[in-house]
């Protein structure tokens, strides 16, 4: 699959929620979609980038955006996640990587000398007619929120 750039359609994605409801894309038609992909539930940079939404998802609500994170956890980790940092948008568990394969944010990674697969933090801005708006590579998981407001505006 060709790498996905911006205009192009945005793949029509279906996971299951932190309470194992079905999320798909064609559910939010109508609606700007911040579709963001990210490592791991827990970890330092993964929280710091889900409590920069979560401060403001109000102000990210007023302009009609919906927040879905996406990672290869499971629901119950997801569910954990949630409930210790009180995150208010959806995440989902894609654990046999067909979301992050339809995005092709799921590869080889380095990290300290050794070669893993893994995501890559990649968030994709999809507008109300399911085009990608804007891409953002390796977002800076403190001023993620900015990030997005810059592009879309």
């Amino acid at each position: 699959m060709a790498a996905l750039k911006e205009g192009d359609k945005a793949p029509v994605f279906k996971g299951k929620d932190q309470h194992g409801k079905t999320l798909s894309l064609t559910d939010l038609k109508g609606k700007r979609v911040i579709l963001y992909f990210y490592p791991k539930d827990m970890t330092p940079g993964c929280t710091t980038q889900a409590c920069n939404l979560r401060d403001n998802y109000t102000a990210l609500l007023k302009k009609g955006y919906a927040v879905v994170g996406v990672s290869t956890d499971s629901e119950q980790s997801h569910q954990k996640f949630i409930e210790k940092y009180e995150l208010p948008f959806t995440l989902l568990a894609d654990e046999d990587k067909t979301i992050v394969n339809q995005y092709g944010v799921f590869g080889e990674k380095q990290m300290m000398g050794k070669t893993y697969d893994g995501i890559f933090r990649t968030t994709f801005l999809i507008d109300e007619n399911g085009v990608i708006a804007h891409i953002i590579k390796k977002p800076d998981t403190k001023n993620h929120t900015e990030e997005i407001l810059e592009r879309w505006k």
